[in-house]
């Protein structure tokens, strides 16, 4: 059975690259925006690993990620974080709750797999 892993980006190419990169692999869920994939979440549905922009519409990377940090269901859950932004770092660095791993856009395919690849080894 293929890992689950959720898609959260607002960017209709970034998650055309990912189904192309990903979907032989993996069981792919894609939202367009945290708002979307809270409620697809509060469903019951636990996915492997979280892939999520950062900047998007209606709840914001960062507001995803605390939301998630703080229910008691997914602080587990791991969580890679793409950007656009120029300073990715430092946003990283200052967020209350992090992400497991972040790539910034536009990101190497290999190295987007070798994270999920290594969270899911991590987490067998």
């Amino acid at each position: 059975m293929k890992k689950q892993i959720l898609i959260v980006d607002d960017e209709i190419s970034i998650l055309k690259l990912l189904n192309f990169l990903l979907s032989r692999d993996y069981d792919l869920v894609i939202k367009q925006n945290g708002a979307e994939a809270m409620s697809w979440l509060e469903e019951g549905n636990d996915p492997s690993i979280i892939i999520s922009d950062l900047m998007m519409p209606y709840i914001d990377g960062s507001s995803f990620i605390r939301n998630l940090k703080v229910s008691g269901f997914y602080r587990e859950t791991p969580i890679i974080l793409l950007s656009g932004a120029d300073d990715l770092e430092a946003i990283v660095k200052d967020m209350p709750f992090k992400a497991d791993r972040y790539l910034k856009k536009p990101f190497n395919p290999t190295d987007l797999k070798t994270y999920i690849s290594d969270i899911l080894s991590q987490s067998n």
